[in-house]
């Protein structure tokens, strides 16, 4: 248990490929609870059921091992305060929501779906941000009752005083202040039962006794919903620190529409997880120049959070090179070298399965590298002349890749199966053969006409990696169809 008394815990949600922004604040709980003396824990919020799945969960825990983070409890270990999935703490939340009903701090809202939206809708018109306008808060109990045992469905939403501010202090920011009338009723269990982010993360903050919250700063503006539910659960609240958030080169919000986030593509890619750790660590602690390459140990050791940056912490892929390259020639012995060449070849089983694929189609084994070397390569060298002899024009190519590339994003589970069954379903949206669809994608895949099989090879890939060259192909072919 921890010797200081300090728990904190990452809480992501399994609803896509882990983002390197996770990690990023994984890590930072991980260095404080280091400092500390404390425990770092992992829960699972996957309360979006419609969304959260049990790949993404894995690909969640594999991520988040691959960077050599430990946590003392979590789904896959246990711990004192478990279930660590949101989803199989259903029954624990109920009784606090319907503490705060009880208590007067919340009230069922039978509103449809379609009032809302008009109810928005005429709020923009007229310049408004968009919040709750309160036609459910005061209806009496013996309507509330009837209108329930009627089935009628309703959710929770927590009141908010009309007056004043919410003031608090952040480990990052200070003493902040935001006005109640900026703070949306916020719905805190859902019709099916299921409470929202909000209700959840502070009960299960609260029964896993975490003592200091650390996540991005894009959950600022969500603190005072979470200090009136404590209030009004009569609960302490834990101390609070938003980081800044990772950004681009040119200061945009880092996502993955405008380049790599997935901890999967650097994996893929060769990245030494000793180096990515130590490029984002570099973001929390103050070094000269020169003493770059540190640790996790060493990380620990120069943490201070007391000496945080707002400034937005730049995701510059460069200087990640030129650690991982450091990395490999300064802290890798040549047989550490050889097995980290072999253990990632071997991810995703992509060397052993692409030979097999292989084995039908060469006539010489020096044919291998060029006809399967795709699955390993940073990028296949994109350019017009590797679509110059498509049959489809510039402009119909790019409307099947940019098309593939969007509906790809909505495979839940990433295999053969489902990915030739969504470029099936694509081809007909388009009206087109599948014959006519397909090349464009080898192309943009291996940068070669000539390849393994399509559908197998982008499992191979991953979804991150056939994410970034379509993003590419879309790139090299907008250039082409505005060049006519």
């Amino acid at each position: 248990m921890s010797t200081s008394g300090v728990r904190v815990r990452i809480a992501p949600s399994p609803t896509g490929e882990p983002h390197v922004g996770t990690v990023y604040i994984a890590l930072f709980n991980y260095l404080f609870a280091k400092k500390m003396g404390g425990e770092f824990i992992l829960r699972i919020e996957d309360t979006d059921a419609t969304r959260s799945t049990p790949e993404f969960e894995q690909k969640v825990l594999d991520a988040l091992k691959w960077t050599g983070l430990k946590w003392s409890e979590g789904p896959d270990v246990g711990g004192p305060y478990g279930p660590y999935r949101q989803s199989e703490r259903k029954d624990i939340y109920r009784p606090f929501v319907e503490q705060m009903v009880r208590d007067g701090h919340a009230f069922r809202c039978f509103c449809t779906p379609e009032r809302l939206e008009m109810m928005r809708e005429a709020q923009r018109a007229k310049g408004l941000p968009p919040k709750y306008d309160g036609h459910c808060l005061n209806l009496k109990a013996e309507e509330v009752i009837e209108r329930m045992e009627a089935g009628e469905p309703s959710v929770v939403r927590m009141k908010i005083p009309t007056e004043g501010s919410c003031d608090f202090h952040d480990g990052v920011y200070g003493d902040v202040s935001i006005p109640w009338e900026a703070v949306d009723m916020q719905v805190l269990l859902k019709a099916d039962g299921m409470p929202t982010y909000h209700m959840a993360n502070v009960v299960d903050d609260h029964l896993m006794k975490i003592t200091h919250v650390a996540r991005g700063e894009e959950w600022l503006a969500s603190v005072p919903k979470h200090i009136l539910i404590y209030k009004y659960l009569g609960l302490e609240p834990p101390k609070f620190m938003h980081l800044s958030l990772m950004r681009n080169a040119d200061k945009s919000k880092l996502s993955k529409r405008k380049n790599p986030t997935s901890i999967s593509y650097y994996s893929a890619l060769g990245y030494l997880p000793e180096a990515l750790m130590n490029f984002l660590g570099l973001f929390f602690i103050q070094i000269a120049e020169g003493e770059e390459m540190l640790d996790m140990d060493e990380l620990a050791e120069k943490f201070d959070p007391d000496n945080l940056s707002k400034a937005g912490a730049i995701f510059d892929v460069q200087k990640l090179d030129w650690l991982n390259g450091r990395w490999m020639r300064e802290k890798l012995t040549p047989e550490e070298f050889l097995a980290r060449v072999f253990n990632w070849a071997s991810e995703n089983d992509r060397l052993t399965e692409g030979l097999k694929l292989a084995q039908s189609r060469i006539s010489k084994l020096g044919e291998l590298p060029q006809l399967a070397g795709f699955l390993l390569a940073n990028d296949v060298g994109l350019t017009p002349a590797s679509f110059a002899g498509l049959k489809t024009s510039p402009a119909e190519t790019l409307e099947i890749v940019n098309t593939v590339a969007f509906d790809l994003e909505k495979i839940l589970e990433w295999n053969v199966e489902t990915i030739e069954q969504e470029l099936r379903d694509i081809s007909d949206r388009l009206g087109k053969k599948l014959r006519v669809v397909t090349p464009p994608l080898f192309v943009a895949m291996s940068g070669s006409s000539r390849s393994l099989p399509l559908f197998d090879s982008m499992a191979l890939l991953g979804r991150s990696v056939v994410r970034q060259r379509l993003k590419v192909a879309s790139q090299v072919l907008t250039s082409m169809v505005g060049a006519q």
